[in-house]
């Protein structure tokens, strides 16, 4: 009996799809999504147009599944140490505050990439969905820290604070990405923490050891 080799197949079709995906971000990454056409993303990808097409049927689709593929990557780097940080919910929260504000979410590649990307929500309906679902994905993960805390608090309060917090983070991500030697070593951390920490009405920069190496 011939041994089953569908789980081979499917690894090499997710390898094929991740190196579209790939190619499409170095694309809009140099010039923007304008440069990234279907020729030049699988000239860049080393496979035919048609390629393209079985994957995603657009290019609009693959602009969408690229879009997803940097965001979620995003969140999933800055909710990476929850893993080893402490189960005080007040050291959770601040832990991630701190991995949002520091390389490699901070990156300047990051930045053009989200910006060229937002351009196509006004046209391409996929990459609104897109945009709305990621955003509320990394706001549903600050939401559940923010509801750990001591501090009881209804649902409307949470929304509105996750909110708050995320326009907080998503501000100082900007500048540090697009201006990073205007900051000193952690400073966009410190600030993070410490203004998340106001509008929560706590201390939370007590918890900036729990965080990653501090520097003075």
């Amino acid at each position: 009996m011939k041994q089953e080799r569908r789980p081979y197949r499917r690894e090499a079709e997710d390898k094929r799809r991740l190196a579209l995906i790939e190619a499409t971000l170095a694309l809009v990454a140099e010039g923007g999504a304008r440069i990234a056409t279907v020729r030049a993303i699988a000239e860049r990808a080393g496979v035919t147009a048609g390629l393209i097409r079985h994957y995603f049927q657009t290019k609009d689709g693959l602009i969408a599944a690229a879009y997803r593929h940097l965001m979620e990557r995003m969140t999933d780097e800055s909710a990476a140490v929850l893993k080893a940080a402490p189960h005080h919910p007040q050291a959770r929260l601040a832990a991630f505050v701190a991995a949002s504000l520091r390389p490699p979410v901070v990156d300047r590649d990051a930045l053009i990439l989200w910006a060229s990307f937002l351009q196509e929500t006004k046209r391409n309906a996929a990459m609104l969905e897109t945009h709305t679902s990621t955003y509320l994905g990394f706001r549903d993960l600050l939401q559940e820290l923010i509801a750990a805390l001591p501090q009881p608090r209804s649902d409307a309060e949470l929304r509105q604070l996750a909110i708050a917090c995320n326009a907080v983070i998503d501000g100082l991500w900007m500048e540090g990405s697009t201006l990073p030697e205007a900051f000193a070593t952690e400073e966009l951390v410190h600030i993070g923490i410490t203004s998340v920490g106001a509008l929560l009405g706590l201390q939370l920069d007590n918890y900036l050891l729990f965080t990653g190496p501090i520097t003075t």
